[in-house]
């Protein structure tokens, strides 16, 4: 017989998670014609503290989720949104090789949130390219106008998230740390 990928405690983890990147989603507010919110910022914050797969599978479904529920969005854009947002949080916890028995150097765990954040950056851009150019056939300069006026938003939602997931993951991992090692124990 086959041993138990994620335990339940994970499986619970991993909900937990995407039920605050949905509901952290709905919370923006407006700052330099922009909308600024902290759903990236707990996307990052799942790949630190579940790992690549887990942590990205929690940011994934968290943000299909809201875009299938409550965004409007067809289930094509939902995947995409899937699969970058998996990407973010995967490439987060990829670079910061967070273990539970072992602490990441906060310099390593800046520099994952970096990275993690310009992933879902890129690929959010690249959708927009495809999606203009190859989708909507729209002329090159207009796919370009439509990418420069999205690029503000993007970076400005990164940088908040490079800013505050390093912040949260500080704050949070030792109590999981903790938490982990008491239900281990018994």
């Amino acid at each position: 017989m086959g041993e138990k990928k994620y335990s339940i405690q994970k499986i619970i983890y991993i909900g937990v998670m995407a039920a605050i990147v949905c509901v952290i989603t709905f919370f923006r507010f407006p700052l330099l014609g922009s909308k600024v919110h902290f759903a990236n910022a707990m996307c990052l914050l799942s790949g630190l503290l579940l790992g690549g797969v887990p942590g990205g599978i929690a940011t994934g479904l968290g943000s299909f989720l809201y875009d299938a529920l409550f965004g409007g969005y067809d289930i094509i854009q939902c995947l995409i949104t899937f699969v970058s947002k998996f990407a973010m949080a995967f490439v987060c916890a990829k670079i910061a090789n967070v273990k539970i028995d072992r602490e990441a150097k906060p310099v390593r765990i800046v520099i994952a949130s970096v990275i993690g954040a310009l992933t879902y950056v890129a690929l959010y851009m690249l959708k927009t390219f495809i999606y203009q150019k190859f989708v909507y056939a729209y002329p090159m300069d207009a796919v370009g106008a439509t990418m420069l006026s999205k690029l503000p938003a993007s970076l400005i939602n990164a940088v908040v998230a490079m800013i505050a997931a390093p912040i949260f993951y500080g704050a949070l991992r030792p109590a999981l740390k903790q938490v982990t090692a008491r239900m281990t124990a018994h």
